[in-house]
């Protein structure tokens, strides 16, 4: 009888939480994290990669802790690169994960002295990923991983599109080497779903490989002075080109969602409501008129 496959599983795995440590690769496979005992992606055909694993096996990864660099699978030998790599396979997968923003579990290989374990991080997102040349010269597939910060490492709960407000905190923040926002990623998947990846302004839909890219742009910024709310009623769902011209200020949205420097009006969905008081902030303290230049 032909094996069939252990079923895709994303996400937290019950009890395990960030710091379990595993003394080998079959302990970190039978506890559910990761399908393979060889591969550092763990995923089935047609579906997100489910998890990694970090070993050092990559001369062009970059692990900096709550942020990863990861190179993908494929045409590496003792630890150097000596082939391009593919989109397919264990890449691929990634890829999807990006599209969908699924989460993926990080599980690392950590040294000491002569010894070694595993130990699982927790869960990361894919939120950039690239084709580029390695040291070595060969073309590889880089995938950007953040780390999702949520209580004993549950996958969040998905949001609800409309909210009371004006009430809001501000964006909450974590202690490291320096100061950094926690951006709910969650979130932010959740206003480009709504609107199938399309800009808010142009309707342009970038494709690519996996799916299709938008970025969430807050109308009310998070960092320096001005505290923003990370909720989706301070999101819009934006091309590369709006979201860049937006922030610097080159445009503005009035309350009745007409554009301010910019021809045309907001597309808003019916379930979407940017809040005004975050309308009117962007405009007051963000938007520049063009007067001023010349």
């Amino acid at each position: 009888m032909r094996h069939q496959p252990a079923p895709v599983r994303l996400g937290a795995i019950p009890d395990i939480l960030p710091g379990h440590e595993f003394l080998n690769r079959p302990d970190v496979k039978n506890a559910g994290l990761h399908r393979d005992l060889y591969k550092g992606i763990s995923s089935l055909k047609g579906h997100p990669a489910e998890a990694i694993v970090l070993s050092g096996g990559y001369e062009d990864d970059m692990d900096l802790g709550s942020c990863i660099l990861y190179t993908g699978e494929g045409g590496n030998q003792d630890g150097r690169q000596v082939a391009d790599q593919q989109l397919s396979g264990g890449n691929l997968a990634l890829s999807v994960s990006f599209a969908q923003q699924t989460p993926v579990r990080v599980i690392r290989k950590v040294q000491e002295g002569s010894l070694s374990f595993y130990q699982y991080a927790g869960l990361y997102y894919v939120t950039q990923f690239s084709q580029e040349v390695g040291k070595s010269g060969h073309r590889i597939w880089r995938f950007r991983l953040e780390q999702l910060s949520t209580p004993a490492d549950a996958a969040p709960e998905t949001p609800t599109v409309q909210e009371p407000e004006p009430t809001y905190t501000a964006a909450p923040r974590r202690l490291r080497l320096a100061q950094q926002i926690i951006r709910d990623t969650t979130v932010m998947h959740a206003v480009k779903q709504l609107y199938d990846f399309r800009c808010q302004v142009c309707r342009a839909r970038l494709a690519v490989p996996g799916g299709a890219y938008a970025e969430a742009a807050h109308i009310r910024p998070l960092g320096g002075a001005h505290h923003g709310p990370d909720k989706i009623s301070n999101l819009l769902c934006l091309c590369p080109n709006h979201h860049a011209t937006f922030d610097r200020g080159a445009w503005a949205i009035q309350d009745d969602w007409r554009l301010v420097g910019e021809p045309g009006r907001l597309t808003v969905a019916p379930t979407h409501q940017p809040h005004p008081a975050h309308l009117l902030y962007h405009r007051r303290r963000i938007y520049q008129p063009a007067t001023l230049f010349t």
